[in-house]
């Protein structure tokens, strides 16, 4: 019999609101010992992780970031029926020790729910700095059960927290609400929603009169001094301008370090070596191409660009972490009205920057349906990381000095041409006034580094599993493709792909890149938009092997196509995983469809654009 197996379990489920760290907890419990999903069914995120502690081992859940418990979103319905379902042992409701009034909502909500509990008062460490003092005991005297302050970041009274787990979790199943007459009213449905709603907060008000104290310097916080500044009508804009800005600068400048040397190590040093393995051991000399031009050509092509992608990532959740990215939006809000939408529907747009499948599903925020659908319809034409290999190699051979400024301005253009579609959705098939826009603002807090390059390391391990195995697949398929046809293998201009690929060239054609090998490696970026690199390292050298990638790629394209070529990747139809979320979030064929047709024409026609202007002024 293991360890694990005599060891008591204890099932936690977290939950709270979001930014309250309630994720920070989990990871600070879990360390790397967890692993992220989908609930069954619902593309909702799921974390699971374990932590063993005096002679027990907790089975942790992270529950969505939720405001309440009333089912208007898929994150409020899983949660809820997460824990009256699941029946975990112990709920760990985390609160923000500077919002208690917001986040003790929903823990009148979940008193209801008759699951043993803990109160995890977070950002202790913020309380002390502001001077307010919350008299923990009586708080758990008149809630019924224990209340610890912690600090998740700085890992404060987490021994604590998990001894009062251990003890609840042998408490009978309890009934809070008979403490509290005023809860015990609501919940036997005698109130409509909103009064419901009023009386709770009036209930938190008094009870924080009993317990709060708050010091002279509880209002003058760096927070406020900051938001001077950073929401500022005028000066917020261009803050946040001149930070992505910096990113993206950072992205090239430091990533841009390796990515000669990587391109090198497999080009120059891992390709051959291995065909010299292969060859003196007598493989054939089909599958030694299939390894050296197909697998690691394509794979490699791909991993080439890893230090970007980290670099890319890094600074995004930096930027996540630290509160920026909740004002971002605030800031968006009087820029976005002017399109017919609100602040709201940005935030999805800044996920976007990183992948478009949990950008979209980030959507179920937006209560009003026919924004939610508009915000899904625009949403791809955000530039994703996976793009980003793409203008990380065609800015860096034929931009030289002028790589961020080529970059960033691919990053504008996907959101102008957003938004300028969503002027035009607003006033033809989405006639409707939008909705208002209301967001809570978390105070700005230096990111827990070990969280952060947790979350880093999440995105770009993702990245590599993608380049294992979609992209792996992809190549070896593509291969075969590009060498084989009904009569067997062939020269490459008479195989499987040349065919396909001389199809869709005329179509190219006018964009600038009629040649078939671009038109096959566009097509095949439909299963991944990083395939267009491995695709092109593929098909660009099995035609002439004595060329590296990049000498073959600069005799390929010049600056203007290229730049045009990034244009198109930028706002071409999205990948299979981000078809299949549309699908799934709208439920519908007709508007998945129209998704992907309609993206494909606005690249094609935002290409022909450029292409025609810049042979006008070049």
């Amino acid at each position: 019999m293991g360890a694990d197996e005599i060891m008591k379990k204890i099932h936690v489920a977290i939950a709270g609101n979001p930014n309250s760290g309630k994720t920070t907890l989990f990871n600070t419990l879990t360390g790397g010992n967890h692993y992220v999903g989908n609930w069954p069914g619902v593309t909702v995120e799921k974390k699971e992780g374990k932590k063993k502690y005096r002679e027990c081992l907790f089975n942790l859940v992270d529950l969505p970031g939720i405001y309440s418990l009333e089912p208007f979103t898929m994150e409020e319905i899983v949660a809820k029926d997460y824990i009256v379902n699941e029946k975990p042992d112990v709920v760990i409701n985390v609160v923000d020790g500077t919002l208690l009034e917001r986040n003790l909502y929903l823990t009148t909500q979940l008193m209801a729910l008759k699951t043993p509990m803990i109160l995890a008062i977070n950002m202790m460490d913020e309380l002390h700095k502001k001077d307010i003092q919350i008299d923990v005991e009586t708080l758990s005297k008149q809630l019924g059960f224990p209340v610890v302050l912690i600090s998740a970041q700085n890992k404060l009274n987490i021994d604590q927290l998990l001894d009062q787990a251990i003890q609840m979790a042998d408490v009978p199943k309890p009934d809070y609400l008979k403490a509290t007459e005023l809860l015990n009213e609501i919940e036997q449905g005698l109130f409509s929603e909103s009064e419901a709603s009023k009386l709770r907060y009036e209930y938190i008000d008094a009870l924080l009169k009993q317990v709060l104290i708050k010091g002279s310097t509880a209002y003058d916080t760096k927070t406020a001094k900051l938001d001077n500044w950073i929401l500022n009508e005028y000066i917020g804009f261009p803050v946040f301008l001149a930070i992505m800005a910096f990113v993206f600068y950072m992205t090239f400048k430091v990533g841009g370090i390796f990515l000669d040397s990587i391109d090198v190590f497999f080009s120059d040093i891992l390709g051959p070596f291995v065909n010299t393995v292969l060859s003196n051991i007598g493989v054939a000399d089909w599958m030694n191409q299939l390894v050296v031009d197909g697998i690691i050509g394509g794979v490699g092509g791909v991993l080439t660009f890893v230090p970007n992608i980290a670099i890319l990532f890094f600074f995004i959740s930096l930027l996540e972490d630290s509160g920026y990215m909740a004002r971002v939006a605030y800031i968006m809000d009087k820029w976005m009205s002017k399109f017919g939408l609100n602040g709201r529907t940005f935030v999805p747009m800044i996920l976007g920057f990183g992948c478009n499948v949990p950008a979209i599903m980030a959507t179920r925020t937006i209560e009003n349906e026919k924004d939610r659908l508009l915000s899904i319809l625009i949403n791809p034409f955000v530039s994703c990381g996976a793009r980003f290999p793409v203008y990380v190699l065609f800015a860096s051979v034929f931009f030289k000095g002028y790589e961020t400024l080529v970059t960033f301005s691919l990053y504008v253009l996907g959101i102008v041409v957003a938004l300028l579609v969503a002027v035009i959705f607003r006033k033809t098939i989405f006639r409707e006034n939008e909705s208002h826009f209301i967001m809570e603002l978390p105070v700005y807090r230096l990111p827990n580094f070990k969280s952060l390059f947790v979350h880093v390391w999440e995105r770009v391990k993702g990245y590599l599993v993608k380049a294992g195995t979609i992209i792996f697949a992809a190549s070896v398929i593509l291969w075969f493709t590009l060498n084989f046809n009904t009569t067997g293998m062939v020269p490459i201009n008479e195989s499987f792909g040349a065919g396909i690929g001389k199809l869709m060239a005329p179509i190219m054609k006018p964009l600038g890149f009629g040649s078939w090998q671009i038109s096959l490696s566009l097509l095949t970026g439909m299963l991944a938009k990083e395939m267009i690199i491995s695709n092109m390292a593929i098909v660009l050298g099995v035609t002439d092997g004595s060329m590296s990638f990049l000498t073959a790629l600069s005799d390929t394209f010049e600056p203007l196509t290229a730049y045009v070529f990034m244009v198109f990747v930028l706002l071409y139809t999205p990948c299979v995983a981000v078809i299949g979320v549309i699908k799934r979030e709208t439920n519908s064929w007709k508007w998945t469809g129209f998704s992907v047709v309609y993206q494909f024409v606005v690249a094609w026609v935002v290409a022909f654009i450029f292409y025609r202007v810049g042979l006008l002024l070049f």
